[in-house]
């Protein structure tokens, strides 16, 4: 399976991905309410109810499966991606569900509940872990990028920040530096295990980055900076 992607230019901001399929390919979309174009045999695309757990967790219906030479195009609204993965064999991952946009044929998905205090870390109680061989798409909110981790070293990770991290690292809910910077970050994860977390740059921050970027008085400004816990009272 081939993916395109079509980066708008227009002051909107969508994004559009063709998909085209061969005569051997799969692929299931959960956001079918997505796409815009089709091209190919109609019989080729074939709905269905997910399973009761999948539907809670994905608050969606309906999978699309798509088989065989046909061609569709998605569009996410502006602010989002489409991150995909190849996966072969085993992975560590922990994905959130809610995220995944398509998945081909020889993908298996399991989940995984969490240790009671990485619920209230994570404000979630499952994550999903995939195996075998083939993609997934995850929507995501701006360039995905990698941090590794270290057993020993933590390291400290804006929430927001989180795409995906390994079933083996250790959470813990953290701020750091001295007592004003800490006042004024979101909390943050600190993090220690093998292996990497997917990232991505958007979300809160860039919200709070064109918040502050609009003209607002100076006096507002400061309180809300000088004041413990300000940006969360004076808005």
């Amino acid at each position: 399976m081939n993916i395109i992607h079509e980066q708008s230019g227009d002051s909107f901001g969508a994004q559009a991905y063709t998909f085209e399929l061969d005569e051997h390919d799969t692929a299931h979309v959960l956001h079918p309410q997505q796409i815009a174009v089709y091209r190919g045999d109609p019989r080729n695309r074939s709905d269905r109810l997910l399973e009761i757990s999948r539907m809670m967790r994905k608050r969606k219906l309906i999978r699309a499966d798509f088989k065989g030479e046909c061609a569709f195009t998605a569009v996410l609204p502006a602010g989002f991606g489409l991150q995909t993965l190849d996966l072969s064999g085993g992975s560590d991952m922990l994905y959130d569900f809610r995220q995944l946009f398509f998945y081909t044929d020889g993908i298996q998905m399991k989940s995984r509940i969490l240790k009671l205090k990485n619920m209230l870390i994570t404000q979630d109680a499952i994550k999903m872990k995939f195996s075998g061989e083939g993609q997934i798409g995850i929507m995501t909110q701006g360039t995905v990028f990698q941090a590794e981790l270290h057993e020993t070293e933590p390291i400290y990770i804006n929430a927001g920040s989180i795409l995906a991290y390994p079933e083996n690292a250790k959470l813990d809910l953290a701020v750091y530096g001295n007592h004003l910077a800490s006042q004024h970050m979101n909390y943050h994860w600190k993090m220690t295990g093998r292996g990497h977390i997917l990232l991505q740059a958007g979300g809160t921050r860039s919200q709070e980055l064109r918040e502050h970027m609009e003209d607002e008085g100076l006096v507002k400004r400061i309180l809300r900076e000088a004041i413990p816990f300000g940006n969360v009272f004076i808005k």
